[in-house]
């Protein structure tokens, strides 16, 4: 149905095509024609909408294309392939599936569009087509398991110096791996593992940015707490580049990190963290630890300063609230 009304609007070209119109040709009612226009909006389609006048499209949603992706990665030895799709469930499914049945390290999945995306903790990600990037990478490091929360870091610090060339906004990461703007969540990383023998058979790296979404496109329950390039910064934020600058920050820091190990990115993320020096809440598995954070550990772990100045590594928690916050 929405497609009907969609042909409908681009016959119209610049002119409004008014509602009694639509719900005469298709046979269906004013309201189903306003949630009709609702579906195409999260598609992507931009619809000015005039209580006398009726309907009118004025935009549509921007596509990345394989030529746009290649020229941005160019330079790079670290992607092998790339899988663009319309709409997927989840960019991490279709990584998953192409790593078991031999995918090479490198494999780049994207899609405009998720409709099951998912972060941390199994949470939702909001993924509207074309105004976010989506995708998933499948790595094969020669390293043990316990060494899979490093490449979480890693992966981190590599959006967020991405991020920081590309746009003019102070951009900070929360720990583990949340980057924020003004305390806003701007992106989602999950990396999951798979493991024989206590070592690393494959991972799957998640990223998920929210590049060009409005107010608009967040639930309530997320307007307060999330934002977008484009809402910080003011302007629309060329997708397939922030996907090539990524991939080249991240392909630099994996290969240093392969070679010399952890010590430089624990020193790039110390540097980048908005959690470090302040009195923190976390959540963690054993229970509340409240105390200042101060450092990573050299596996990866947030080493917290308590009360009584003992200090104590924390390798897992569902949040890090500043004690005179709510966030």
């Amino acid at each position: 149905m929405s497609n009907r009304i969609l042909t409908l609007l681009e016959e119209g070209g610049e002119q409004y095509v008014s509602g009694e119109r639509l719900s005469r040709e298709l046979g269906i009612s004013r309201t189903a024609i306003w949630k009709q226009i609702r579906k195409l909006e999260a598609q992507g389609y931009r619809i000015e909408a005039s209580p006398r006048l009726g309907y009118r499209l004025t935009g549509r949603p921007s596509r990345m294309t394989m030529v746009e992706l290649l020229g941005n990665l160019q330079g790079t030895t670290l992607v092998s392939g790339i899988k663009l799709f319309e709409t997927t469930d989840s960019t991490q499914n279709i990584a998953h599936k192409l790593a078991e049945e031999g995918a090479e390290e490198g494999t780049l999945v994207i899609a405009e569009q998720q409709t099951s995306g998912r972060g941390r903790m199994g949470r939702a990600w909001v993924s509207p087509a074309g105004k976010g990037i989506y995708m998933s990478m499948v790595l094969r490091p020669s390293l043990p398991l316990q060494f899979a929360p490093q490449l979480t870091l890693l992966a981190a610090v590599a959006l967020c110096r991405a991020l920081k060339e590309l746009v003019p906004v102070e951009i900070g990461i929360k720990w583990p791996n949340d980057l924020l703007i003004n305390g806003k969540k701007i992106s989602g990383i999950l990396l999951e593992s798979s493991a024989e023998d206590e070592r690393i058979r494959h991972v799957i790296m998640g990223i998920g940015i929210s590049v060009n979404l409005t107010i608009e496109d967040y639930p309530s329950e997320l307007a307060e707490i999330a934002t977008s390039l484009r809402i910080a910064s003011g302007e629309i934020v060329d997708r397939a580049s922030v996907v090539g600058a990524f991939v080249k920050q991240f392909e630099h820091l994996y290969r240093l990190y392969l070679k010399e190990g952890f010590a430089t990115i624990q020193s790039l993320w110390e540097a980048l963290s908005v959690t470090l020096h302040k009195p923190a809440k976390l959540m963690t598995p054993g229970g509340v630890v409240e105390g200042v954070p101060v450092a990573l550990t050299e596996s990866g772990a947030l080493l917290v300063r308590l009360a009584d100045g003992s200090e104590l590594p924390v390798f897992s928690a569902e949040a890090v609230r500043p004690l005179d916050s709510r966030s």
